[in-house]
């Protein structure tokens, strides 16, 4: 697959060279959020800094907040689980004490992570809860005997992300990491319009699971075409995908089928326990996919 994309990448450079549409890969595994502790505003920083086992999201930060009123940074260690933050201060003993907490976690105590750090004396505690991506994030913020309210004014905690910016006419810019999923590994093929709008033809390469223990997890990966449907103003409707290979969909052993015009590529997608057998025409030049029987 891999080849194929080679391929049309070549075929397509002068294509490319004259055209208005960019597409940049940035990895970030950092994050900065604002909230408030008992009202109190305040910023919080946050860093990856590794998996905990085998999930990508669930894994180790390291970081800092200060209260906006006095921007004294105060030391952070703790976890990112699957949108929830579970964060720790050990006061004067941060370095020796946020070695020895990552030293004692694994998968199945992320959940027992506030009574790990008690016994290694925190002295602070923010415990955020974020895995509802529909709801803001909030929690409480512990200190000694007293508890007090906390949020952050964000619905995505997630530190690492694979962001896939497409710059666009009309000084427009787009994330697929936004609208279509957290995935990432978009390729630009080629864009095209007519009366009906704008269309932009990716090639993805991505994860079929974030855990990679997990179902598909240690597989592939899914493959294949994604068609992005603007307006004559660029502004965004709908996407679709293609798919030429799948762990999930269990699309395997594709089938590339010769073709006069080198600009236009075709694949026999063989029938699986779910889905007949069906062809896909992908037009390069007018960035347009075809399912057919």
């Amino acid at each position: 697959m891999k080849k194929i994309f080679t391929l049309l990448f070549s075929l397509s450079l002068t294509f490319f060279l004259c055209q208005k549409v960019e597409l940049k890969k940035v990895t970030d595994s950092s994050q900065v959020f604002k909230g408030e502790i008992a009202g109190n505003p305040i910023t919080l920083q946050l860093n990856f800094s590794g998996i905990i086992d085998y999930h990508q999201y669930q894994h180790f930060v390291d970081g800092w907040y200060y209260y906006d009123k006095y921007k004294k940074k105060i030391p952070l260690t703790g976890i990112y689980n699957l949108g929830d933050l579970y964060l720790f201060n050990f006061g004067n003993q941060q370095k020796n004490s946020s070695k020895n907490f990552k030293q004692k976690i694994t998968r199945n105590l992320i959940e027992k992570s506030d009574s790990i750090a008690k016994k290694l004396k925190v002295k602070e505690i923010l415990s955020l809860s974020g895995q509802d991506f529909s709801k803001g994030v909030s929690g409480n913020f512990y200190m000694g005997n007293k508890t007090f309210p906390a949020k952050l004014f964000t619905k995505d905690t997630r530190i690492y992300r694979y962001n896939n910016y497409l710059t666009l006419p009309k000084n427009k810019k787009i994330n697929t990491y936004d609208f279509i999923n957290p995935r990432g590994g978009n390729e630009l093929i080629s864009y095209a319009s007519d009366k009906s709008g704008n269309r932009v033809l990716l090639y993805f390469e991505e994860l079929s699971n974030f855990n990679f223990c997990g179902m598909c997890g240690a597989s592939d990966g899914e493959k294949g075409y994604r068609i992005i449907y603007f307006t004559n103003d660029w502004n965004f409707k709908k996407y679709e995908d293609f798919l030429t290979e799948s762990c999930i969909e269990n699309i395997y052993d594709t089938k590339i089928m010769k073709s006069k015009d080198p600009k236009i590529l075709k694949f026999n997608i063989q029938k699986t326990t779910t889905s007949p057998a069906y062809t896909l025409t992908v037009d390069v030049k007018n960035a347009s996919v075809v399912k057919s029987k």
